[in-house]
Protein backbone atom coordinates (compact mmCIF):
# COMPACT_ATOMS: atom_id res chain seq x y z
CA UNK A 1 0.00 0.00 0.00
CA UNK A 2 3.08 2.42 0.70
CA UNK A 3 4.82 1.50 -2.00
CA UNK A 4 1.55 2.53 -4.22
CA UNK A 5 1.75 6.02 -3.05
CA UNK A 6 5.01 6.40 -4.36
CA UNK A 7 3.50 6.46 -8.11
CA UNK A 8 -0.01 8.08 -7.14
CA UNK A 9 1.90 10.96 -5.19
CA UNK A 10 -1.01 10.56 -2.63
CA UNK A 11 0.29 12.33 0.67
CA UNK A 12 -2.58 12.31 2.99
CA UNK A 13 -1.05 13.03 6.31
CA UNK A 14 0.51 16.93 6.71
CA UNK A 15 1.80 18.91 9.06
CA UNK A 16 0.25 21.55 10.39
CA UNK A 17 3.33 23.53 11.48
CA UNK A 18 4.89 23.97 7.85
CA UNK A 19 2.62 22.04 5.96
CA UNK A 20 4.30 19.42 4.54
CA UNK A 21 2.56 16.43 3.56
CA UNK A 22 3.80 12.48 4.03
CA UNK A 23 3.15 9.14 2.46
CA UNK A 24 3.48 7.68 5.70
CA UNK A 25 2.02 8.06 9.39
CA UNK A 26 5.45 7.08 10.59
CA UNK A 27 7.09 10.19 8.07
CA UNK A 28 5.41 12.59 9.55
CA UNK A 29 5.47 10.91 13.14
CA UNK A 30 9.32 11.43 12.85
CA UNK A 31 9.42 14.97 10.69
CA UNK A 32 7.16 16.54 13.66
CA UNK A 33 10.45 15.40 16.07
CA UNK A 34 12.11 18.01 14.28
CA UNK A 35 9.45 21.40 15.05
CA UNK A 36 9.65 20.07 18.64
CA UNK A 37 13.12 19.04 19.33
CA UNK A 38 12.13 16.00 20.14
CA UNK A 39 15.30 12.41 20.22
CA UNK A 40 13.91 9.97 22.03
CA UNK A 41 16.60 7.37 21.27
CA UNK A 42 20.21 8.27 23.18
CA UNK A 43 23.24 6.67 22.26
CA UNK A 44 24.78 4.59 25.50
CA UNK A 45 28.10 5.57 25.15
CA UNK A 46 28.12 9.09 24.02
CA UNK A 47 24.77 10.17 24.78
CA UNK A 48 24.31 11.40 21.67
CA UNK A 49 20.72 12.25 21.07
CA UNK A 50 19.15 10.57 17.66
CA UNK A 51 15.23 10.70 16.14
CA UNK A 52 15.02 7.62 14.72
CA UNK A 53 16.29 4.17 16.23
CA UNK A 54 17.41 2.49 13.20
CA UNK A 55 19.50 5.78 12.76
CA UNK A 56 20.97 5.52 16.58
CA UNK A 57 21.88 1.49 15.26
CA UNK A 58 24.04 2.37 12.69
CA UNK A 59 25.68 5.07 14.89
CA UNK A 60 26.47 2.61 17.35
CA UNK A 61 28.98 1.32 14.95
CA UNK A 62 31.07 4.01 14.68
CA UNK A 63 31.84 2.91 18.62
CA UNK A 64 32.20 -1.15 17.96
CA UNK A 65 34.16 -0.28 14.67
CA UNK A 66 31.72 -2.59 12.89
CA UNK A 67 31.17 -2.19 9.05
CA UNK A 68 29.85 -5.33 7.50
CA UNK A 69 28.90 -3.83 4.34
CA UNK A 70 31.97 -4.02 1.69
CA UNK A 71 32.43 -2.71 -1.65
CA UNK A 72 33.12 -5.23 -4.39
CA UNK A 73 35.15 -2.97 -6.37
CA UNK A 74 37.46 -1.28 -3.49
CA UNK A 75 38.32 -2.37 -0.01
CA UNK A 76 36.05 0.15 1.62
CA UNK A 77 33.90 -1.14 4.26
CA UNK A 78 30.91 0.78 6.21
CA UNK A 79 28.68 0.53 8.56
CA UNK A 80 25.51 0.57 7.15
CA UNK A 81 23.88 -0.14 3.42
CA UNK A 82 22.47 2.83 2.72
CA UNK A 83 25.84 3.96 2.89
CA UNK A 84 27.57 1.57 0.79
CA UNK A 85 24.70 1.93 -2.01
CA UNK A 86 26.29 5.85 -1.97
CA UNK A 87 29.66 4.65 -1.95
CA UNK A 88 28.75 2.55 -5.12
CA UNK A 89 27.77 5.25 -7.17
CA UNK A 90 31.40 6.54 -7.12
CA UNK A 91 32.60 3.80 -9.34
CA UNK A 92 29.47 3.72 -11.28
CA UNK A 93 29.05 7.48 -11.86
CA UNK A 94 25.17 7.22 -11.27
CA UNK A 95 23.10 10.22 -10.42
CA UNK A 96 19.68 8.96 -9.98
CA UNK A 97 18.46 12.13 -8.52
CA UNK A 98 17.50 14.47 -10.87
CA UNK A 99 16.43 17.78 -10.13
CA UNK A 100 13.14 19.17 -12.27
CA UNK A 101 13.95 22.65 -12.38
CA UNK A 102 17.54 22.75 -13.44
CA UNK A 103 19.59 20.42 -15.43
CA UNK A 104 21.52 19.28 -11.78
CA UNK A 105 21.69 15.05 -10.81
CA UNK A 106 22.99 14.33 -7.57
CA UNK A 107 24.06 10.93 -6.38
CA UNK A 108 22.47 10.85 -2.97
CA UNK A 109 18.98 11.44 -1.91
CA UNK A 110 20.18 13.64 0.84
CA UNK A 111 22.14 16.30 -1.07
CA UNK A 112 19.05 16.61 -3.41
CA UNK A 113 17.24 17.18 -0.96
CA UNK A 114 18.84 20.16 0.21
CA UNK A 115 19.86 21.28 -3.46
CA UNK A 116 15.97 21.37 -4.08
CA UNK A 117 16.08 23.83 -1.24
CA UNK A 118 17.79 26.49 -3.25
CA UNK A 119 14.77 26.84 -5.14
CA UNK A 120 11.92 26.31 -2.80
CA UNK A 121 14.04 28.72 -0.16
CA UNK A 122 12.99 26.11 2.47
CA UNK A 123 14.75 26.35 5.73
CA UNK A 124 13.20 24.11 8.19
CA UNK A 125 16.45 24.21 10.81
CA UNK A 126 15.26 27.23 12.97
CA UNK A 127 17.48 28.57 15.75
CA UNK A 128 15.19 28.89 18.79
CA UNK A 129 17.04 32.12 19.85
CA UNK A 130 17.59 34.51 16.96
CA UNK A 131 14.67 33.03 15.30
CA UNK A 132 17.44 32.33 12.00
CA UNK A 133 16.60 29.44 9.75
CA UNK A 134 18.71 27.07 7.92
CA UNK A 135 18.69 24.58 5.25
CA UNK A 136 21.13 22.44 6.47
CA UNK A 137 21.36 20.83 10.00
CA UNK A 138 25.00 21.15 10.25
CA UNK A 139 25.11 24.97 9.52
CA UNK A 140 22.23 25.45 12.58
CA UNK A 141 24.79 23.43 14.98
CA UNK A 142 27.27 25.93 14.21
CA UNK A 143 24.99 29.06 14.27
CA UNK A 144 24.14 27.65 17.77
CA UNK A 145 27.89 28.36 18.89
CA UNK A 146 27.64 31.94 18.18
CA UNK A 147 24.70 31.89 21.24
CA UNK A 148 26.96 29.47 23.36
CA UNK A 149 30.20 30.64 22.60
CA UNK A 150 31.72 27.18 22.26
CA UNK A 151 35.37 26.85 20.68
CA UNK A 152 36.07 23.88 20.66
CA UNK A 153 38.65 23.97 17.99
CA UNK A 154 41.92 25.11 19.77
CA UNK A 155 45.17 26.07 17.94
CA UNK A 156 48.68 24.00 18.90
CA UNK A 157 50.13 26.70 18.12
CA UNK A 158 49.21 29.92 19.67
CA UNK A 159 46.07 30.52 21.90
CA UNK A 160 43.14 31.13 19.73
CA UNK A 161 39.72 28.83 19.49
CA UNK A 162 37.18 28.70 17.02
CA UNK A 163 33.84 27.18 16.89
CA UNK A 164 34.72 25.42 13.84
CA UNK A 165 37.11 22.61 12.47
CA UNK A 166 37.31 23.90 9.16
CA UNK A 167 38.06 27.12 10.45
CA UNK A 168 41.11 26.40 12.40
CA UNK A 169 42.32 24.38 9.25
CA UNK A 170 42.44 27.80 7.67
CA UNK A 171 43.93 29.73 10.64
CA UNK A 172 46.81 26.68 10.63
CA UNK A 173 47.65 28.00 7.06
CA UNK A 174 48.75 31.19 8.92
CA UNK A 175 51.56 29.53 10.86
CA UNK A 176 52.39 27.16 8.45
CA UNK A 177 52.24 29.36 5.16
CA UNK A 178 50.40 26.92 3.25
CA UNK A 179 48.55 28.61 0.60
CA UNK A 180 45.89 25.78 -1.06
CA UNK A 181 44.18 26.63 -4.45
CA UNK A 182 41.35 25.02 -5.92
CA UNK A 183 41.39 24.47 -9.75
CA UNK A 184 39.18 24.44 -11.99
CA UNK A 185 40.24 21.53 -14.55
CA UNK A 186 38.37 23.04 -17.62
CA UNK A 187 40.05 26.27 -17.60
CA UNK A 188 43.02 25.80 -15.05
CA UNK A 189 42.08 28.63 -13.19
CA UNK A 190 42.61 28.68 -8.93
CA UNK A 191 40.75 29.75 -6.45
CA UNK A 192 41.49 30.36 -2.35
CA UNK A 193 37.89 29.06 -1.33
CA UNK A 194 36.17 25.82 -2.69
CA UNK A 195 32.91 27.33 -2.83
CA UNK A 196 34.37 29.89 -4.95
CA UNK A 197 35.28 27.04 -7.38
CA UNK A 198 31.95 25.73 -7.37
CA UNK A 199 30.56 29.20 -8.29
CA UNK A 200 33.11 29.38 -10.89
CA UNK A 201 32.20 26.18 -12.34
CA UNK A 202 28.71 27.32 -13.43
CA UNK A 203 29.95 29.44 -16.09
CA UNK A 204 31.60 26.01 -17.79
CA UNK A 205 28.06 23.64 -17.01
CA UNK A 206 25.62 26.24 -17.07
CA UNK A 207 23.77 25.95 -14.22
CA UNK A 208 21.41 28.14 -12.92
CA UNK A 209 20.03 27.34 -9.83
CA UNK A 210 18.14 30.53 -8.83
CA UNK A 211 14.95 30.64 -10.08
CA UNK A 212 12.94 33.82 -10.66
CA UNK A 213 10.01 33.20 -7.80
CA UNK A 214 7.69 36.26 -9.94
CA UNK A 215 8.14 33.81 -13.45
CA UNK A 216 9.91 30.96 -14.76
CA UNK A 217 13.49 32.62 -15.57
CA UNK A 218 16.47 30.97 -13.98
CA UNK A 219 20.08 32.55 -12.84
CA UNK A 220 23.68 31.68 -12.43
CA UNK A 221 23.24 34.23 -10.10
CA UNK A 222 20.41 35.29 -7.86
CA UNK A 223 19.62 39.01 -8.19
CA UNK A 224 18.09 41.24 -6.11
CA UNK A 225 14.03 41.87 -6.94
CA UNK A 226 13.71 44.96 -4.15
CA UNK A 227 11.90 47.99 -6.01
CA UNK A 228 11.59 51.30 -3.85
CA UNK A 229 8.14 51.52 -5.74
CA UNK A 230 6.04 50.22 -7.87
CA UNK A 231 7.29 51.64 -10.83
CA UNK A 232 11.16 52.01 -10.01
CA UNK A 233 13.53 49.88 -11.54
CA UNK A 234 15.11 46.91 -9.86
CA UNK A 235 18.13 47.03 -7.72
CA UNK A 236 19.44 43.22 -9.74
CA UNK A 237 22.24 43.51 -7.88
CA UNK A 238 23.87 39.85 -8.52
CA UNK A 239 24.82 37.08 -5.66
CA UNK A 240 26.43 33.63 -5.84
CA UNK A 241 25.15 32.68 -2.35
CA UNK A 242 21.50 33.61 -1.13
CA UNK A 243 23.12 34.40 2.09
CA UNK A 244 25.14 37.53 0.93
CA UNK A 245 21.36 37.70 -0.95
CA UNK A 246 19.24 38.15 2.49
CA UNK A 247 22.25 40.52 4.53
CA UNK A 248 21.96 42.80 1.06
CA UNK A 249 17.99 42.88 1.23
CA UNK A 250 18.29 44.47 4.80
CA UNK A 251 19.80 47.81 3.11
CA UNK A 252 16.96 48.19 1.05
CA UNK A 253 14.68 47.35 4.22
CA UNK A 254 16.84 49.04 6.53
CA UNK A 255 17.02 46.74 9.16
CA UNK A 256 19.99 46.68 11.41
CA UNK A 257 19.53 44.47 14.41
CA UNK A 258 23.53 43.96 15.12
CA UNK A 259 23.89 46.91 17.56
CA UNK A 260 26.89 47.87 19.36
CA UNK A 261 27.43 47.43 22.64
CA UNK A 262 29.81 50.54 23.12
CA UNK A 263 28.34 52.74 20.80
CA UNK A 264 24.71 53.77 19.41
CA UNK A 265 26.02 51.80 16.09
CA UNK A 266 24.06 49.28 14.98
CA UNK A 267 24.49 47.13 11.31
CA UNK A 268 22.99 44.80 8.98
CA UNK A 269 25.18 41.75 8.99
CA UNK A 270 26.89 40.50 12.18
CA UNK A 271 30.29 39.85 10.77
CA UNK A 272 29.80 44.34 9.88
CA UNK A 273 29.37 44.45 13.64
CA UNK A 274 32.58 42.42 14.49
CA UNK A 275 34.66 44.75 12.40
CA UNK A 276 32.96 47.62 13.98
CA UNK A 277 34.22 46.09 17.13
CA UNK A 278 37.63 46.24 16.48
CA UNK A 279 37.46 50.08 16.34
CA UNK A 280 36.77 50.12 19.89
CA UNK A 281 39.11 47.39 20.73
CA UNK A 282 42.33 48.10 18.61
CA UNK A 283 42.59 44.52 17.62
CA UNK A 284 44.04 43.78 14.57
CA UNK A 285 43.99 39.72 14.00
CA UNK A 286 45.20 39.92 10.61
CA UNK A 287 49.31 39.81 10.51
CA UNK A 288 51.46 40.19 7.33
CA UNK A 289 53.69 37.04 7.42
CA UNK A 290 56.18 39.08 5.10
CA UNK A 291 56.29 42.60 6.37
CA UNK A 292 55.59 44.21 9.94
CA UNK A 293 51.86 45.10 8.94
CA UNK A 294 48.45 43.93 10.51
CA UNK A 295 44.82 44.87 9.75
CA UNK A 296 41.18 44.53 11.75
CA UNK A 297 39.83 43.71 8.97
CA UNK A 298 40.55 40.83 6.64
CA UNK A 299 39.46 42.04 3.00
CA UNK A 300 42.27 44.77 3.54
CA UNK A 301 44.50 42.27 4.42
CA UNK A 302 43.91 40.42 1.35
CA UNK A 303 44.05 43.26 -0.64
CA UNK A 304 47.73 44.22 1.36
CA UNK A 305 48.59 40.33 0.51
CA UNK A 306 48.37 41.53 -3.55
CA UNK A 307 51.10 44.18 -3.51
CA UNK A 308 53.74 41.22 -2.23
CA UNK A 309 52.79 38.84 -4.46
CA UNK A 310 51.34 41.05 -7.78
CA UNK A 311 48.13 39.59 -7.59
CA UNK A 312 45.75 41.58 -9.86
CA UNK A 313 42.45 39.58 -10.18
CA UNK A 314 39.92 42.22 -11.58
CA UNK A 315 40.89 42.54 -15.32
CA UNK A 316 39.10 44.55 -17.64
CA UNK A 317 37.82 42.66 -20.56
CA UNK A 318 38.65 45.73 -23.24
CA UNK A 319 41.78 46.31 -22.67
CA UNK A 320 43.21 43.68 -20.14
CA UNK A 321 44.47 45.93 -17.73
CA UNK A 322 44.55 44.26 -14.25
CA UNK A 323 43.90 45.31 -10.71
CA UNK A 324 44.26 44.04 -7.26
CA UNK A 325 41.12 45.94 -5.85
CA UNK A 326 37.51 45.23 -7.51
CA UNK A 327 36.69 49.63 -7.00
CA UNK A 328 39.67 50.05 -8.66
CA UNK A 329 38.56 48.24 -11.98
CA UNK A 330 34.98 49.87 -12.25
CA UNK A 331 36.47 53.09 -11.91
CA UNK A 332 38.47 52.09 -14.65
CA UNK A 333 35.72 51.28 -16.67
CA UNK A 334 34.04 54.52 -16.94
CA UNK A 335 37.07 55.26 -19.02
CA UNK A 336 35.67 52.83 -21.71
CA UNK A 337 32.12 53.84 -21.31
CA UNK A 338 32.34 57.74 -20.81
CA UNK A 339 30.23 57.61 -17.59
CA UNK A 340 30.23 60.53 -15.74
CA UNK A 341 28.03 59.96 -12.83
CA UNK A 342 29.48 63.12 -10.65
CA UNK A 343 28.07 66.76 -11.39
CA UNK A 344 29.89 69.77 -9.89
CA UNK A 345 26.72 72.32 -8.92
CA UNK A 346 28.73 75.38 -9.69
CA UNK A 347 29.25 74.33 -13.36
CA UNK A 348 28.79 72.27 -15.96
CA UNK A 349 31.36 70.26 -16.05
CA UNK A 350 31.48 66.18 -14.81
CA UNK A 351 33.39 63.38 -13.22
CA UNK A 352 33.48 59.62 -13.28
CA UNK A 353 34.81 59.81 -9.89
CA UNK A 354 33.44 61.33 -6.63
CA UNK A 355 37.17 61.98 -5.22
CA UNK A 356 38.04 63.95 -8.65
CA UNK A 357 34.61 65.95 -8.45
CA UNK A 358 35.66 66.97 -4.47
CA UNK A 359 39.14 68.26 -6.05
CA UNK A 360 37.56 70.28 -8.50
CA UNK A 361 35.41 71.97 -6.25
CA UNK A 362 37.72 73.07 -4.34
CA UNK A 363 38.66 75.61 -7.65
CA UNK A 364 35.34 77.36 -6.60
CA UNK A 365 35.98 77.46 -3.03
Amino acid sequence: MRHLKIHTEEKPYQCIQCGKAFIDKGDIKHHLMTHTGEKPYQCSQCNEPFTQKNNLATHMQTHTGEKPHECTQCDKALPCNCYLKNHQRTHTGEKPHQCSQCVKALSQTYLFIIHQRTHTGEKPYQCNQCGKGFSVKTNISNHMKIHTGKRPYQCSQCDKSFSRNSTLANHKRKHTGEKPYHQCRQCDKTFSRNSTLVNHKRTHTGEKPFKCRQCEKIFLMEMCSYRTSENAAKCNEPFTQKNNLATHMQTHTGEKPHECTQCDKAFSCNCHLKNHQRTHTGEKPHQCSQCEKAFSQKYVFIIHQRTHIGEKPYQCNQCGKGFSVKTNLLNHMKIHTGERLYQCSQCDKSFSRNSTLANHKRKHT
